[in-house]
Order: structure tokens, then sequence, then C-alpha cells
């Protein structure tokens, strides 16, 4: 009991690191590492991440090391079509039902992230945990747990990448582009606006992707058709 006990532990912390984007696609890991950093043995770290290569959210090599996936051209551009539906929808039925209090948490979350983005050196790791618990605390207020399952699914694995812009101190970030989304997204929840709410949501998604995608971050290589020969 305490084994599986740490192991989900250790499943739990390794999920959100990859749903908030704290760590790179490609980037390179060990059981070792990862069990010091956690400060249990190998063993529970091992079973987590067994789980999550079967999720398709890390990759495991012949010398036991753990990669991060990169995404190719074509599940990158799938995922976010189904992200821009599932979340657009998150976002409305949020609209909709959100309460005083859980709008006053996501206008301090939204605040919070404004002002880091208003400091001469944003803290770039702060920044993506923000973002990942404003877009979490929206989509919580659907009262959806099924969809908001999937969407965390669909996180885990596009995590490492969404937050490129914000790691890479590009004019995306001296723009605050990703704040100006965010601040439609509150205003249309307290306009109780499910309209509004999903289109400025499919905004900041549509506007991150296209930056990634233009960035040549992915693997290409499936995005081109193979030359036809008689």
């Amino acid at each position: 009991m305490v084994r599986q006990t740490l192991s989900a532990d250790v499943y739990a912390q390794l999920r959100d690191l990859l749903i908030s984007g704290r760590v790179m696609p490609g980037e390179k890991l060990s059981l070792r590492s990862i069990a010091d950093a956690l400060g249990v043995s190998v063993m529970p770290v091992r079973e987590a991440v067994h789980r999550l290569v079967a999720e398709q959210a890390l990759e495991m090599s012949a010398n036991r090391f753990i990669r991060v996936p990169v995404l190719t051209v074509s599940q990158f551009r799938e995922i976010t079509s189904i992200r821009l539906n599932l979340e657009g929808q998150a976002a409305a039925r949020a609209a909709e039902l959100v309460g005083a209090k859980a709008l006053r948490e996501i206008e301090g979350i939204h605040d919070a992230s404004c002002r880091e983005f208003a400091k001469s050196t944003p803290d770039e790791s702060r920044l993506i945990a923000l973002n990942k618990e404003l877009h979490f605390a929206i989509y919580n207020q659907a009262q959806m747990p099924i969809l908001l399952q999937i969407v965390e699914s669909l996180w885990l694995r596009i995590g490492p990448i969404l937050n490129y812009d914000l790691r890479s101190g590009t004019e995306r970030v001296v723009q605050r582009v990703q704040a100006s989304h965010h601040a439609a997204m509150v205003e249309a929840l307290k306009n109780r606006d499910p309209v509004a709410a999903c289109q400025s949501l499919q905004n900041d998604i549509t506007s991150a992707a296209d930056f990634i995608l233009n960035t040549g971050a992915l693997i290409v290589a499936d995005s081109v058709k193979p030359v036809e020969t008689d």
C-alpha cells in the first residue's frame, strides 16, 4: 500500500509537470534524477513513468533514459483542433455557471499573471504555472468532469510545447499577447457571455498554436507528402 501510494504521488507530480509545461519537448530525464529530486526510491518512479509512457506522455529509450516526446506537425494540429472544440465548450459552459467566489479566484490568477508580465524580467516558470492555473480554474467551472479529464489528457501531451513562447522570451511575451487573450476570457466570464468566452479562449489557443507552428519546434517529416513514383 505504501509503494502504491508513493507511485501514485510520483505519477501525480510528473503529470502536473507535463501539463504545466515545466519541461520542454525533447528534454531528457533519468529514473535516478527524478527519484533524487522527489526524495523517493527508483521503484515508484519507474512505475509512474511506465504509466506515463503508456499514455504517450513520455518516451523511454533502450538505455533507460526518459524523454519528453516531440510532437509532429500533424499531431499538434490534430490536438489543437480537438482543444478548440472541447476547451471552447468548457469556457462557454463556465461563463454560464461560474459563481462569484470562483470568479474572484480566476480574476486573482489573471491579476497575478499581469503583475508578472509587467516585470522587466518576468519569471518564465511563474508565467507557465499561472497559465495552466487560469485555464483549469475556468474549465473546472463548467462542471463537466468527463470533459475535464479529456482536456487534461490533451494537455498531458501538449503541455511541454504549449508554453514555448513563454520560455523563448519572444516578442509575444514583451507585448503580453497571452495576457490580452486572458483578459478577454475573464471579461467574458464576468459578463456571463458564453459566446465571447468561447471565442476568446479559442483566440488564445489559435494565437499560441500559430506561433508554435512557425517556430520549427515540431517534427515536420509527417507534414511532407511523399513524392509519387511510377
